[in-house]
């Protein structure tokens, strides 16, 4: 029976690129867009165009057709284009606003150098109500406005507020009924024993028959990589040198982790039935989906029988390990910042039981066996925050503030308006040429004026983001939050402490020293952002 493949390999898919959708009639409309733009006033509203789609392929020609459209609106209004936040293959309900690429940059970064957020259509922009209710308030408190060139949305009225609302609850009705369909054709399918829909076990590639219809067929070199595997766990090997020599190979990509392996060698699918995630807390497993008789769904032809595949989880047992619990909220104090200096891996605490009672070391991740132990873990922490604390101890707490400058355009406007009425006026034949009296107090309230006006900075005319402080420094900040505080603040700003373990002879612990490693700019990622969409508590 032969195949036709109905999917191109990862390598073989050309990246999407927006440049390529244009044709010449839209790049003309775009040239004699930009031509018009330009001769919009200098303090003309700034507007940021929002661009996604949920699915994206090489004959898309929408994000073109949407970014013309959002150009022309905003030519309409009088609104300059100041950037474009396009993200494509992007799922409006499963990511927000906020957490998308190119728009959540803009949202959390650049706020103060656009006035106006267009998008084609409200649910091109967001899809939950949820999400909808958190732009509206983000919206309110930057002075910004929200506008739909297909939706009768504008934030500057009541009644646009409320249509916003009303096509949010729509949009999310709506994105709701695709879930149901969604979750109802994976229920359907999951008891078929034709395959339908979904990314098949690693292993098998789907395909179509000589009759049109979608089968799974055995990949060739994962059939390979799979019985290697099989054999090597017959012989005692153990996953992480598979992974070594799979890799070395080319038989799996170089990516592959000793848990990914092991989630592959140990799924119920490689026997060709049909399978399902199940999630225990941070665990992912396939498990067999089984018919209205409790029997396991047939999909394809096993890679494995089953007397193999099960022999196969008894050697994968035999070098299984019983971890310990994790310690909650994690054993490893500044996990992140402890990195080894030779293979530039996390430092992570090993717990040990002997007779002698419990042993914590620290270890690495890339290194042979873990590097050489790094005993008595809270030394370590204890010379990480003394170094700390002598370079950034000092340093004032800042919080980042968005400052409008609507207040002060409007006071330098008022200034700019009073000089021109006392020049004028002062002009030969104005009103306060008549006496000497009126020209000395016009030139006086002028000559105040015009001071008035050159102390005001041209900066604080512009919305801009400022720094604010609390009155306290770094040092106060970590000895009242304690450890935790500064870990979080040192992994924030991008602190490293290399950790180097050298043998000394006849002695069993190594000697450690650390070198902190400080960005030049720590002082501007010291600055506390404020997260305008951290879930409220």
């Amino acid at each position: 029976m032969g195949k036709r493949s109905r999917t191109a390999s990862a390598a073989s898919r050309k990246t999407y690129a927006v440049d390529c959708e244009w044709t010449p009639a839209d790049l003309a409309a775009l040239k004699g867009l930009l031509e018009a733009e330009a001769a919009l006033p200098a303090d003309a509203p700034r507007a940021l165009l929002s661009i996604r789609l949920s699915v994206l392929t090489e004959d898309t020609t929408s994000p073109v057709r949407q970014e013309l459209d959002l150009r022309r609106e905003a030519l309409h209004k009088g609104f300059r284009v100041v950037g474009i936040a396009s993200d494509l293959n992007v799922s409006a309900t499963k990511v927000p606003p906020w957490k998308r690429k190119e728009l959540g940059s803009w949202l959390n970064d650049r706020a103060p150098e656009f006035d106006v957020l267009m998008f084609w259509k409200l649910d091109r922009f967001i899809r939950r109500l949820s999400d909808l209710n958190v732009m509206i308030d983000w919206a309110l408190k930057y002075g910004k406005n929200l506008i739909s060139i297909n939706d009768v949305i504008d934030l500057s009225t009541v009644i646009g507020k409320i249509m916003v609302a009303l096509l949010g609850g729509i949009a999310e009705i709506e994105a709701a009924n695709t879930s149901t369909r969604v979750a109802s054709l994976w229920d359907y399918a999951k008891t078929q024993s034709e395959w339908l829909v979904g990314k098949p076990t690693y292993g098998y590639e789907t395909g179509e028959d000589e009759d049109g219809n979608v089968v799974l067929y055995i990949g060739a070199a994962q059939h390979k990589a799979l019985h290697w595997c099989r054999r090597m766990a017959r012989r005692g090997v153990s996953a992480t040198r598979m992974v070594k020599v799979l890799k070395r190979s080319g038989l799996m990509s170089q990516g592959l982790t000793t848990s990914t392996l092991l989630s592959r060698l140990r799924n119920p699918g490689l026997m060709g039935y049909r399978v399902e995630v199940e999630t225990k807390g941070q665990a992912r497993r396939s498990k067999l989906v089984l018919d209205q008789n409790g029997k396991p769904i047939r999909v394809a032809e096993g890679i494995f029988t089953e007397e193999q595949f099960n022999q196969l989880q008894a050697d994968l047992d035999k070098r299984s390990k019983n971890q310990p619990a994790r310690q909650p909220g994690g054993a490893t104090k500044y996990l992140g910042v402890l990195i080894c200096a030779d293979c530039a891996t996390n430092m992570t605490v090993k717990k040990t039981t002997n007779p002698s009672g419990k042993y914590e070391y620290l270890r690495c991740q890339g290194c042979k066996s873990g590097g050489l132990g790094a005993p008595n873990p809270e030394v370590v922490y204890a010379k990480l925050a003394m170094d700390a604390l002598s370079v950034m101890g000092d340093e004032p707490m800042q919080l980042r503030e968005y400052a409008r400058g609507a207040e002060v355009r409007a006071q330098v406007a008022q200034l700019e308006e009073s000089i021109s009425y006392y020049m004028r006026e002062l002009e030969p034949g104005g009103r306060y040429t008549k006496t000497r009296f009126t020209r000395e107090q016009a030139e006086a309230t002028l000559d105040k004026l015009i001071t008035d006006l050159g102390e005001i900075d041209p900066e604080t005319t512009q919305d801009r983001w400022i720094n604010v402080g609390n009155g306290k420094t770094f040092r106060q900040h970590w000895q009242e939050g304690g450890i935790d505080a500064m870990a979080q603040d040192l992994l924030r700003i991008g602190v490293k402490c290399e950790v180097t373990r050298i043998k000394i002879p006849g002695q069993r612990a190594p000697e450690v020293k650390l070198k902190l490693k400080i960005p030049n700019d720590f002082r501007d990622r010291l600055v506390i952002k404020e997260d305008d969409f951290a879930p409220k508590l």
